[in-house]
Parts: C-alpha cells; structure tokens; sequence
C-alpha cells in the first residue's frame, strides 16, 4: 500500500533527492514560499502523514480538511508553538518535531549575534559602507569586551542553552542560568543555577533559550528589564513571543539595554519597524538553524518520523503532551 504525504516548504536538495528513494510512498510537494491556508487545507486533503514547518498552522481546521487517515504531522522545528496538540490528540494524529540536531548551529547563530551586538559589528561595517571619512580614536565602537570577566546569563539550560554555555567558556565568559526544571544551587557542566532574578541582576549579556509557552510568553518585559543589569544586552533565539518587544525598544532608548540580537519576533515574518531603526539591535530573520548540514539534519528527521509512523512504527522524536 502506498502512503500519500504532504510536503508544505520545499526543503533542502539533499533531501528533496531523496524522496524518490522512499519505496511505497508518494509525496505531495509545496513550494519554497508557504502554502495560503486555501492551498494548505486543500492539499493536506486525504494525505497519511505532512511534513510541514512553523509557518503553517496546524489545528481543528486542518486536522478536518485532512481527514481521519491522517496519522503524523511532522514538524521542520524543534519548536512546535505553531501545532495545537490537543486537537492532534483528539483526532489520534502524532505530532514530531526536529529536536537535538540544530543545537550547534543555534548556539553559534546566539553566539554570532553576540559578539555582533557586544562589539558593535552591524554598526561598524554599516559606518565603512556608508563612505564617511574616518581616522582610528581609541573611542570608536567601543562595547563590551566579552572577555574581560563578562557575565553570561542563559535562560533555559537545554540542549540549546548547554551548547551556548560551551562556547561562552572558550571566551572566557562567566556563565550562570535559570532554567525552570533544574534546581538552584546545581551545576550543570560547571553552570551554576541561579533564580532568574539573580541571574538578570548580575548578567552583562542574557541569553534566551525557553520554549513558547503561557508561562513564557513576554518573559521579557518592563518589569523583568527592569530588574536586569544598567547597559546589559539580551540575545533572544529563541521565540519571538518571549519578549515584549514594546518594553525592549523602551529599554534601548533609555539606556538600560544597551543592545539586542534577535533572530525571532512576535508578528513574524513581519517586524515591528522600531527595532529595525535601532542601530543598537541586531535583527536576523530566524536564520538560527540555517547552517546547511543543519537544514538537512532537520528534513532528514521529519522523514524518518513521518516513515516511522506510517510503517507502524513509534516516532524517532514524538511531542508529548
């Protein structure tokens, strides 16, 4: 019997090649833009399994234009804020995601925004392009000399936040961390758990690395800037929902954040157009995974679960509930 599945993003060639290789499967392909919902929940129509990525949303509407057949929904993403799994139970649809194999590339996509934002690169190079006549003053870009006994505080110590944490050592940062499954007092490969509040009071630079969820949504706002460190900066790769970006901007003109990197946003892929304005921000367009090993990585394992399941087998990375 052959499973049908829908493919919504084009992924990457190396695994796009493979398809043809998947015996007893047939596979429903999307563009490199993503599909309208129109398109999304005609396409989805009578299909076995999906592949899709955390642009398209996935709940009640979609799993009943599928149809009952349809056993797995595979997510491009180690996220999955985008998949309503309480619908996806409902209708007995498994739910994956792509966790474990864009860790590094994550962590030096945070680190490569941090050392942009700390010592001023963006604006640096933006200064040369611009053709303005310069001489060398020893009060040119200054920022943050990262190794000079600079703080790193990592919010959420998983795999991701582990992986910073490594990197950040090699600079001969201090590293702490909040992490909310872990208690304080632990240490975790010489990281020191701290309350979140400590952690905000003593970092030079904060690093978020939380899921999306209720309790994580605008975990960065007026009130918890407020508690950070005069002239500190914030590096968020995380989702774009964790910080209230209103409060950041505020924060940036008043002094009290020096800089940001950001490579995820609330109303993505649309960005508030004040934080572009601002030279003190680093803005990337959710390009944290993008190294190419990575992206194949990520395709290779929403194919093995989406074959996994639809040869009866348990997933390779299920989202549990």
């Amino acid at each position: 019997m052959s499973h049908n599945v829908y493919i919504a993003r084009l992924l990457t060639d190396n695994i796009q090649n493979k398809l043809a290789d998947v015996d007893g499967f047939t596979f429903d392909i999307g563009e490199i833009a993503p599909p309208s919902r129109e398109e999304l929940l005609s396409r989805v129509a009578g299909k076995d399994g999906a592949i899709v990525t955390l642009t398209e949303k996935i709940d009640e509407e979609f799993f009943a234009a599928a149809g009952p057949q349809l056993k797995v929904v595979a997510n491009v993403a180690v996220g999955f804020d985008n998949i309503d799994l309480e619908a996806a139970a409902r209708h007995g649809v498994t739910i994956t995601n792509t966790p474990g194999v864009l860790d590094g590339a994550t962590a030096d996509h945070t680190f490569a925004l941090l050392l942009a934002v700390c010592r001023r690169i963006v604006e640096a190079d933006n200064f040369v392009g611009e053709g303005t006549p310069w001489i060398w003053g020893p009060r040119m870009f200054v920022g943050l000399d990262i190794s000079a006994g600079a703080t790193l505080g990592i919010i959420g110590l998983g795999r991701i936040g582990l992986a910073v944490a490594r990197r950040a050592a090699a600079f001969d940062m201090k590293v702490i961390a909040a992490d909310a499954t872990r208690t304080v007092g632990e240490v975790v490969e010489g990281v020191e758990i701290v309350s979140q509040e400590d952690l905000l009071a003593a970092s030079d630079v904060v690093s978020l690395h939380v899921p999306l969820l209720p309790t994580t949504r605008h975990l960065i706002n007026a009130d918890t800037i407020a508690q950070m460190k005069d002239g500190a900066y914030l590096i968020n790769c995380a989702r774009g929902g964790v910080v209230d970006e209103k409060a950041l901007i505020a924060a940036i003109d008043s002094g009290k954040i020096r800089g940001a990197g950001i490579d995820t946003f609330e109303g993505e892929p649309n960005i508030d157009p004040e934080l572009i304005k601002r030279p003190q921000i680093v803005c990337t367009p959710h390009t944290a995974s993008a190294g190419e090993a990575t992206r194949d990585a990520m395709g290779q394992l929403a194919l093995d679960n989406v074959v996994a399941v639809l040869s009866g087998k348990e997933a390779v990375t299920p989202v549990r509930m």
